[in-house]
């Protein structure tokens, strides 16, 4: 039985560093001795080119192949499409060509199963696999949350998108409920964070009233900053790009947080002898 744990960083609003927090916190967990997968889910591939492949149209192999051959039941090398990242992630990465294999899972048998096939049969490879999901609440996420054991919900600090909030929710909701009972959020991570205005300060206290009953609201904050929106051009991490500063700090708080909660479900999970 594999050990792995598969998240799902989603949001269907963009611009909330779902793609940075993947990034970073792989390499994070990688850091920390931890066998990581990343996968890019959005056809607009940010994750892949973030990680220093920018040209997608050079790749031999990316998802988009992984989930063709897998709804037409064709043979292929499960491993074919993993890249090696030099800060010690694994990453399949995504091209535009997943556009059109969105169109295509609609009138595919067991389609919201088609990426979770596939990660059945390479999760025991690994720790963590962190999906990067596209900013929509489409197929392609429904397939995430379908393979997913969780969900990390990054939300921007500049304003509450509490109506965005509600739908994601709704829609986990209807996942754990007709798709994968299991389906469970983690929690809600703050991003983009000033906290020294009044807005980033009103803003985190109403996404702890609002939510915070039915949400774990992660004590760590991504603060907002220069360095953070550099590494995107990089294909390095916020710890290879800015060792000493704020966002590596950060996220390294927020990788340790992620650690201790799966350690805590590790020991509820383990039975007394």
């Amino acid at each position: 039985m594999s050990n792995c744990k598969i998240t799902a960083m989603c949001n269907q609003k963009g611009g909330v560093t779902k793609t940075t927090t993947t990034a970073n916190l792989g390499v994070g967990l990688a850091m920390q001795g931890k066998k990581v997968l990343l996968l890019d889910i959005d056809p607009q591939a940010d994750l892949t080119t973030a990680l220093g492949w920018p040209n997608q149209d050079a790749l031999p192999m990316t998802l988009s192949d992984i989930m063709d051959k897998s709804m037409r039941e064709v043979e292929f090398e499960h491993y074919g499409a993993i890249l090696r990242h030099g800060e010690g992630v694994d990453l399949i990465p995504s091209s535009l060509e997943l556009s059109g294999i969105e169109m295509s899972l609609v009138t595919a048998m067991s389609r919201e199963f088609t990426l979770k096939s596939y990660l059945d049969c390479i999760k025991h490879e690994y720790d963590h696999i962190i999906i990067d999901c596209p900013p929509s609440l489409s197929m392609l996420t429904i397939n995430a949350l379908a393979a997913a054991d969780s969900v990390i919900v990054p939300v921007q600090a500049q304003y509450l998108p509490a109506k965005g909030m509600t739908q994601l929710m709704k829609t986990i909701g209807r996942v754990r409920k007709q798709i994968n009972p299991a389906l469970k959020v983690d929690g809600v991570l703050l991003t983009l964070a000033d906290m020294r205005t009044n807005l980033a300060r009103l803003t985190a206290d109403t996404l702890r009233q609002q939510y915070g009953s039915m949400l774990k609201i992660y004590k760590t904050h991504i603060p907002i900053a220069v360095k953070a929106a550099e590494i995107s051009a990089t294909g390095q991490s916020i710890f290879a790009y800015d060792k000493g500063g704020k966002v590596a700090q950060a996220y390294a708080d927020f990788t340790k947080e992620v650690m201790a909660d799966v350690e805590r479900t590790k020991a509820k999970s383990t039975p007394c002898r």
